[in-house]
C-alpha cells in the first residue's frame, strides 16, 4: 500500500499531547496503524514532549497528599458495569475488505441514504457516544454534494478512492479538510469506502445549504 497523503503535524500534535477528541483520535489511530511514517512522527513529538517536562522543576505536594492516598488504599472500588458485545450490522462488504481493528470495540449501524450511489454507517464509540464518527460509501463515479465543514474533518480511505479540489486519494490516505475548504470527492471507477470523523457539522452548499441553515436550529444542527 502506497500512502501519499498523511494527517498534517498539527494534527499529529494534537494527537501526541491527547488534544484530539474522541472521533478524530480513533481515524487518526486507524491510519497510524497502516502508516509507520506517522507512528514515527507521533513518536518523536512525544519524545519531545517528555524531554520538556523533564526540564520542569518539581512541584512540591500538599502536606495530607500522602496520608490522603493512605485514607483510601481500604475504599472498595465500584463495581464495573459488566462489558456488552458491541452491536455491529452486517455491513455486506467485499469478502476480502477488513474494516480497521479500532472499530472492534464500537457499534456501527445499518448503512443508510445520504444521497445517490451514497450510503452511510453511523459508528458510535461507547466511550464517547458524542462523537461524530461514520463509515462512507460512495458508489463508482458518484460525487458527495458539495460541502464544507464547521471545524475539523478527517477521512481514511479504506477501499477505492476519489478526487476533490485538494487531490487524488487511495487505500491508507487520510484527508484532512475544514471551514476554509469547500469540496466535493467524486468516487473512481471502484467506488470509495471510507471512515470519517466530524469536529462540528458538515454544511452543505447551494439549495441544499440554505435548507439546512434554515432548517438547522429545529434540527439540532447548530
Amino acid at each position: 500500500m502506497s500512502i501519499q497523503h498523511h494527517p498534517n503535524d498539527d494534527t499529529l500534535l494534537r494527537f501526541s499531547t491527547g488534544g484530539l477528541n474522541a472521533g478524530l483520535t480513533l481515524v487518526t489511530q486507524a491510519h497510524m496503524h497502516i502508516c509507520t511514517q506517522c507512528r514515527d512522527r507521533v513518536a518523536a513529538f512525544e519524545a519531545v514532549g517528555g524531554a520538556l517536562l523533564d526540564e520542569q522543576p518539581a512541584a512540591a505536594l500538599a502536606p495530607a497528599a500522602f496520608a490522603q492516598v493512605l485514607s483510601r488504599l481500604d475504599e472498595r472500588p465500584a463495581a464495573a458495569p459488566a462489558p456488552r458485545a458491541p452491536r455491529q450490522a452486517n455491513l455486506h462488504l467485499a469478502p476480502d475488505t477488513a474494516l480497521p481493528s479500532v472499530l472492534a470495540a464500537c457499534d456501527i449501524g445499518r448503512w443508510l441514504w445520504f444521497g445517490k450511489g451514497i450510503r452511510y454507517s453511523p459508528v458510535r464509540l461507547p466511550w464517547a457516544p458524542e462523537a461524530n464518527v461514520m463509515l462512507l460509501r460512495v458508489a463508482a463515479n458518484c460525487a458527495v454534494y458539495p460541502h464544507t465543514h464547521a471545524e475539523h474533518e478527517l477521512t481514511l480511505i479504506l477501499r477505492g478512492g476519489y478526487s476533490d479540489c485538494t487531490g487524488q486519494y487511495g487505500p491508507g490516505d487520510m484527508a484532512e479538510a475544514d471551514a476554509d475548504i469547500l469540496h466535493q470527492p467524486h468516487a473512481d471507477d471502484e467506488g470509495c469506502l471510507c471512515l470519517a470523523a466530524l469536529e462540528g457539522t458538515m454544511r452543505l452548499d447551494g439549495w441544499l445549504g440554505k435548507w439546512q441553515r434554515r432548517l438547522g436550529p429545529y434540527l439540532g444542527l447548530y
